[in-house]
């Protein structure tokens, strides 16, 4: 079915996805609020739709629900490309998105299906490399910066190759605070890549099945340091972009600033998730330092 969403809907659906991003993302919210009003309604569609698709799992009481949520997902970007109407808040505020924009239907089909792929994996079945865990990161998380800069019209190569690098590390340093709510999920440390627990002492093999060893917090903590390292060599390839990123991109960018929030409060906890300081105020600080850091950033024009 084909249709037009009313306004009093439309208006409805927009506010949806606002009040998502601010219960689950909230440090994505306060950055898109520094973006210039014409961009906001679009950036908070595309960052529901990472919210919507990131918890998937996280809410549903059986993986197989959640794996069909995301397949749900996946069909519904191909019926918002035909213009098909979907009863879904989200999904009507990216069909007004689209119909306004020419945004890549790639990126929001590689999001979901990274999603899907990550779905499907076994309980325990571990990743072998951090360039697995960086490829899935830049196709859930740099996908929505390309995106949102489509969206401004902002054409560069240069903001492009700094989204993806600021993706990367946003992507890594979310997985690693989220390693013990992964954990107590019994996802067994999935994601903490092979290579690395093996060089950490914290790979064990039994009965010709592999899994993760954490009765070593050192082990982990070094472990930890090592994807952190990751993640700030990411944003420091992104600031080296800074001086030829144009300055309309700038406030699109602006999630390095958390990004290096967060690994600055894994750097205080010495590298420890579970450390009961990182779930403290937003990404580990308190909220008004957090915006305080944020708006400085914003007024100085840096990322």
């Amino acid at each position: 079915m084909s249709g037009v969403i009313r306004s009093s809907t439309l208006k409805s659906a927009f506010s949806y996805c606002v009040q998502q991003v601010r219960s689950y993302d909230y440090h994505n919210y306060l950055c898109l609020l520094e973006l210039p009003p014409e961009m906001r309604r679009a950036a908070f569609a595309l960052r529901a739709f990472n919210v919507e698709t990131a918890k998937a799992m996280d809410v549903a009481s059986d993986p197989r629900i959640g794996l069909m949520r995301l397949l749900w997902w996946q069909d519904a970007i191909d019926k918002i490309y035909t213009n098909k109407l979907i009863e879904h808040p989200i999904a009507q505020s990216l069909s007004s998105v689209v119909s306004q924009h020419k945004i890549s239907k790639a990126w929001l089909k590689r999001s979901i299906e990274a999603r899907i792929k990550d779905a499907q994996r076994e309980p325990d079945e571990i990743l072998k490399t951090v360039e697995e865990l960086e490829k899935y990161s830049e196709d859930t998380q740099s996908t929505i910066l390309y995106t949102t800069l489509q969206f401004g019209g902002i054409n560069s190569t240069t903001a492009d190759h700094a989204a993806s690098h600021i993706g990367k590390a946003a992507g890594l340093a979310l997985l690693l605070r989220s390693l013990p709510y992964h954990a107590s999920r019994q996802r067994l440390f999935a994601y903490i890549p092979s290579e690395v627990a093996s060089k950490h002492g914290l790979l064990i093999e039994e009965g010709g099945q592999t899994g993760i060893n954490v009765d070593s917090r050192e082990g982990l903590c070094n472990a930890v340091f090592e994807m952190a390292s990751v993640a700030n060599s990411h944003l420091q390839k992104a600031r080296q972009l800074a001086k030829t990123v144009p300055s309309e991109a700038i406030p699109v960018l602006l999630p390095a600033v958390p990004t290096q929030i967060l690994l600055d409060s894994l750097h205080r906890v010495e590298f420890d998730v579970f450390d009961p300081r990182l779930q403290r105020g937003v990404l580990g600080i308190p909220p008004l330092w957090f915006q305080l850091k944020l708006k400085w950033n914003s007024w100085r024009g840096t990322y």
